[in-house]
């Protein structure tokens, strides 16, 4: 009897964070994983891979811009060239700005556009290319954010990205579709990361507090009295990956520990 082939999946923003949780835990799941982000993370990534592999897991390190689509094509061909085939792409690379809109500069808000929001295009569109060739379906996931809910002062540009990723998830899912291919984004609240970090040192520099007032400020807002890990947000993309969120599609949801409510 043949055993089943192993499923792949594609994550970009995989060096640290919430990337690399994802990593780690659909690697666990039995993915066979491509670790895909820029080439200045590259020895963060290939610390990702030999804990992968250690734990007898698969996994292949892809230095990639997702704001350069031909990199991003580059990024799909070399999974299936090492894995055979993609299943999942897990658009998970992103960057924060944090400001008021009346100090920020449009080249701050074109990073933001360029990685947050073409960034995940670029991913969604080469993902499903991928897919509709092979014939097979496929599960595509995005990061967008409690941001994507509902506006944050000085986190302006960011939420504007963020809305723009609900957008493209709804319309990607509905024309997909007929490939059996579902797109979903999930919106983690305020996480223990690098990010994080940076948000909340430029709150306090405009607010005149210390250091990890903001960051406090905000984690008093979480229903479940704590700040969110990357595990918590892993562990929600481990089941828009699996077979049972098959009928799921088009959805942007948050998984924060309950600070925004529909």
């Amino acid at each position: 009897m043949t055993a089943p082939r192993q499923r792949t999946a594609v994550i970009t923003g995989a060096a640290r964070g919430i990337g690399q949780g994802i990593a780690e835990r659909l690697a666990q799941d039995g993915f066979a994983v491509a670790l895909a982000d820029l080439e200045s993370m590259v020895e963060n990534l290939e610390e990702v891979r030999g804990r992968i592999e250690q734990a007898g897991g698969r996994a292949v390190v892809v230095p990639t811009d997702v704001t350069d689509s031909q990199q991003v094509d580059a990024l799909v061909g070399r999974t299936v060239e090492e894995f055979g085939q993609l299943d999942v792409f897990v658009a998970n690379a992103g960057i924060a700005r944090v400001a008021p809109l009346l100090e920020m500069s449009v080249d701050d808000l074109d990073a933001l556009v360029r990685v947050n929001l073409y960034g995940v295009f670029n991913s969604y569109r080469s993902a499903a290319r991928q897919m509709i060739d092979q014939g097979t379906g496929g599960k595509i996931i995005g990061a967008a954010s409690i941001a994507a809910h509902k506006g944050f002062e000085m986190l302006g540009g960011y939420s504007v990205t963020k809305w723009g990723v609900r957008g493209l998830t709804q319309v990607a899912a509905q024309e997909w579709a007929k490939h059996g291919i579902t797109v979903n984004a999930y919106c983690p609240g305020i996480v223990g990361t690098a990010m994080w970090d940076l948000i909340d040192e430029k709150m306090t520099e405009q607010s005149g507090e210390e250091r990890g007032a903001a960051l406090e400020r905000f984690s008093n807002s979480i229903s479940l009295g704590r700040v969110e890990e990357p595990r918590d947000v892993a562990s929600f993309v481990s089941y828009l990956a699996s077979p049972d969120a098959d009928y799921m599609t088009g959805q942007s949801v948050m998984i924060d520990g309950g600070i925004v409510f529909n």
